[in-house]
């Protein structure tokens, strides 16, 4: 009955913790639903495809490609390519898994994971109790799929006339994953990440003069994951912070 209890309330903190994403994720899919009806799909298309891919730059460019008539071998290519990354986010997480206890399979965590729920989770790993890593992880996931699902529906069904009767809100829109994406950086620079991800971030950058930005985000998650075990030189906060633990410890 422990047990029971136990991952019910590891798969509720999982759900909480996914607000920040389903704050971000309600708008974006939003977006995505008003484009699919854009592109001539219906809601229940727009819906089926939020539900199977659940990734969103690889949604709006499998939307705009349709819109122009393109092949079925382009729209599988183009969404391959697009999420090669996630290849490398199953093996960072899976360290974190005390797999003797593991009661979710990993082909379902697998589906869940997507850039934000990734960043969420490695930040989060710390506070998790002891076996209970999985369950929590299937929540925050549950969390994030769930709020994509209703975003686009509600795109699909309303949007048009929102978008139409208001500009604030489609500026709004747009600023909305860019600032999604810097909370999560804070969360992982708080957590020990600082070296990889300023590493990450000028390996992106550099690269983006050159390479198309899918090729560029990898290369920089590349050089994040090489490079960022370095460390870099201490700030003096940091400094004077080390030799007060010290000075305490004696």
């Amino acid at each position: 009955m422990y047990a029971v209890m136990s991952s019910v309330s590891s798969f509720g903190r999982g759900i909480r913790d996914s607000l920040p994403i389903v704050a971000g994720y309600l708008p974006v899919a939003f977006t995505f639903g008003v484009g699919a009806i854009q592109a001539g799909l219906s809601a229940g298309q727009a819906l089926m495809i939020s539900a199977l891919v659940f990734a969103g730059a690889s949604q709006f460019v499998f939307v705009a490609l349709v819109g122009t008539g393109s092949s079925a071998w382009t729209l599988i290519s183009a969404a391959l390519l697009m999420n090669v990354r996630h290849a490398f986010y199953g093996p960072s997480l899976l360290s974190y898994l005390d797999r003797k206890q593991q009661r979710i399979p990993l082909a379902l965590l697998a589906f869940g994971l997507t850039d934000e729920v990734f960043a969420t989770a490695i930040a989060g790993t710390a506070k998790q109790k002891e076996g209970e890593m999985d369950v929590w992880l299937l929540g925050l996931e549950t969390g994030a799929w769930s709020s994509w699902l209703s975003g686009t529906v509600l795109g699909a069904c309303t949007g048009m006339q929102l978008l139409e009767q208001s500009a604030f809100i489609r500026d709004t829109l747009e600023f909305v994953l860019p600032a999604l994406f810097c909370s999560l950086l804070l969360q992982c620079t708080r957590h020990g990440g600082r070296s990889a991800v300023l590493f990450a971030l000028a390996g992106t950058a550099l690269l983006g003069i050159w390479l198309e930005n899918h090729l560029a985000l990898l290369g920089g998650m590349l050089s994040g994951a090489v490079f960022g075990g370095l460390p870099l030189p201490a700030t003096p906060a940091a400094t004077e912070k080390k030799k007060t633990i010290k000075k305490n410890k004696k």
